[in-house]
């Protein structure tokens, strides 16, 4: 009796591609990207029927398999989600969005040519990007500014061209690591400069700066201390007094990272005030509290800026056009066009607005608008607390009002199908409970949100218990 070589059941690539479910995928993916893993999953059915005497393929059993594929790959692109963490600031979710207006202005000089690096007034090359240097000197009340791809790049860039080869002094309690593994012992060695640390995790005195200098002394670092933070018996000298207190000839670096420029933000030094105070340099993350695209910001000494845009490691860390035209657009919008106050507040300015007052009562009212829209048993609003995130204020809490979900099984089950929907939310679990932040989500359409929400109950009550998952918690850093 002839036998069949159960692999010829399986049906070619092109076969399934004419499928509408799966071609469907090229326009989100890409055709070539298509092919490749509709190429893999039939990889992966080959192994099995060789593994399995018994299995017997078929198209159907292609196309699940070839669709379940691409939908893993299709939830690893960038896409919109909505965020309800209650975390304003989050990083795995791109931290701070950048506003409406200030993407507007800079789509123009990103689909087509622009100046870049063109002086339009002598008609040769010139300088690289346009005039947020100079918006945010009047920002921040600087002499000089510069800009590179991140603020871990701008501290870099500091050590290395300023300090490389001599003494960096930290206070122990500031030789920390933050989100990502970037630690400040590790990026002083990589930049050639020496860690000489005063103090002890707890306390550190003015004076053990003083004492700590010689002369192979550099510079002094203060570091932000991102999500971290030290709470009962903990001092640190006031800066303006530190400043004071230090010769001259010491140049004071302060990495402000959360991007606090002259906002009051709890917890938060604004870098303006630094500079007041006498900081020569100060570096910041302009995708957190500014509002802005991911970028670092060097603010300070204009003779100090200028030897850090000379140095080699420049050309390595400056910025494209899209970031470049986002800050200048961005910074246009929020000092003002004309008015006497920005008219672009980030969104960390719009939430701190709106846990004040009456505007608290607003996002009350926001919820309740969604909660109408769904099983009055499954839904119900009660209050919360959020945080800035992002790095920034990390004992600093704000009220808010989150939707509070029941789930037909598992917490996790249904935070799981929140986040696999057409749009994700991503929210989460407090003492079991399914929690949606109304602070993270106020911008949103509660229409949409609501939708959304009763897909997922939806969806996890048909699943069964027998199909919960335990879900990944995102690392907020």
């Amino acid at each position: 009796m002839e036998t069949i070589d159960r692999r010829s059941l399986i049906p070619q690539v092109e076969r399934l591609l004419s499928r509408d479910d799966i071609s469907a995928f090229a326009e989100r993916l890409s055709r070539p990207l298509v092919v490749q893993a509709v190429s893999s999953a039939l990889e992966g059915l080959r192994r099995r029927v060789v593994e399995d005497e018994y299995y017997v393929p078929t198209e159907a059993d292609a196309a699940s398999v070839c669709v379940a594929s691409l939908e893993r790959l299709d939830r690893k692109r960038l896409r919109k989600v909505l965020n309800a963490t209650g975390v304003v600031l989050h990083t795995n979710m791109g931290r701070s969005p950048v506003a409406q207006a200030a993407w507007a202005g800079a789509e123009e000089l990103n689909v087509g040519y622009s100046n870049l690096e063109f002086d339009l007034e002598q008609g040769t090359r010139g300088r690289r990007g346009g005039i947020a240097s100079e918006l945010f000197s009047i920002l921040t009340g600087a002499e000089a500014a510069l800009i590179v791809n991140n603020n871990a790049a701008a501290v870099l860039l500091c050590l290395v061209a300023l300090c490389a080869g001599k003494e960096v002094i930290v206070s122990r309690g500031e030789a920390v690591q933050i989100g990502g593994g970037f630690r400040i012992p590790d990026i002083l060695a990589l930049s050639g400069a020496r860690l000489k640390e005063v103090g002890t995790t707890n306390v550190t005195t003015i004076d053990d700066y003083v004492r700590a200098i010689g002369p192979n002394t550099a510079a002094v670092l203060l570091v932000h201390a991102s999500n971290f933070a030290l709470r009962g018996f903990a001092k640190k000298p006031d800066p303006r007094a530190l400043f004071q207190a230090l010769p001259v000839g010491i140049p004071v670096i302060v990495d402000q990272g959360s991007g606090c420029t002259v906002e009051r933000v709890g917890g938060e030094e604004p870098v303006a005030r630094s500079l007041r105070a006498g900081a020569r340099l100060a570096c910041f993350s302009a995708d957190k509290v500014l509002g802005g695209p991911q970028a670092g910001i060097i603010v300070g000494d204009a003779a100090l800026i200028a030897r850090l845009s000379k140095h080699p490691f420049m050309r390595v860390f400056r910025p494209g056009k899209t970031v470049l035209s986002l800050l200048e657009t961005t910074l246009i919008e929020r000092l003002g066009k004309g008015e006497a106050h920005g008219s672009a507040p980030s969104a960390v300015e719009r939430a701190l607005d709106r846990t004040e007052g009456d505007s608290l009562q607003d996002l009350k009212a926001f919820g309740r608008r969604i909660v109408k829209r769904l099983p009055k048993e499954k839904a119900s609003i009660e209050s919360s607390r959020a945080a800035l995130g992002g790095g920034s204020s990390p004992d600093e809490f704000v009220d808010s009002w989150a939707i509070e979900l029941v789930p037909a099984g598992s917490a996790e089950a249904l935070k799981r199908e929140l986040r696999l929907g057409r749009v994700p939310i991503i929210c989460r679990i407090e003492k079991n409970r399914v929690l949606l932040d109304l602070l993270t989500l106020a911008d949103e359409d509660p229409k949409l949100v609501a939708e959304l929400v009763e897909g997922a109950l939806e969806r996890e009550a048909a699943s069964g218990p027998e199909n919960s998952s335990t879900a990944e918690n995102l690392t907020e850093t």
